[in-house]
């Protein structure tokens, strides 16, 4: 599992991680059952506090993609489809509106961006 970290993002470094773990466990790269790295063992291959990885698995587990046995550590959870779609559409939405602000600050029209849009959905059919 490689977590790329940048001091350059807005976003705090347990946000950072949090996100990146639960790209990839709804791309399926993690599943149900899956065991995660101890807190210790990610706080140590990513030079970080614990404290950073223990809030980061703290939010994944709030959010229902990790659980946690004490003695034993934390596992990807079993998703439903509703709540795996939910959150997919989240990040669309968060991917989106980050597409809108560059294209409007490049200047395209509602015209040429939904064109865009249609080009690039088209590419992947």
């Amino acid at each position: 599992m490689h977590i790329h970290l940048s001091n350059a993002s807005d976003k705090p470094i347990y946000e950072q991680i949090t996100t990146q773990l639960k790209e990839a466990i709804l791309a399926n790269k993690f599943q149900a059952g899956d065991a995660l790295p101890s807190i210790r063992a990610l706080a140590k291959d990513l030079k970080i506090s614990v404290m950073t990885t223990k809030r980061a698995y703290a939010d994944l587990e709030r959010d229902g993609f990790i659980e946690t046995v004490a003695g034993k550590g934390s596992f990807v959870t079993e998703r439903n489809q509703d709540f795996l779609r939910e959150e997919l559409l989240r990040l669309v939405e968060e991917h989106l509106q980050r597409a809108v602000r560059a294209a409007k600050t490049a200047g395209l029209s509602k015209e040429e961006m939904q064109e865009l849009v249609s080009l690039l959905l088209e590419e992947e059919i």
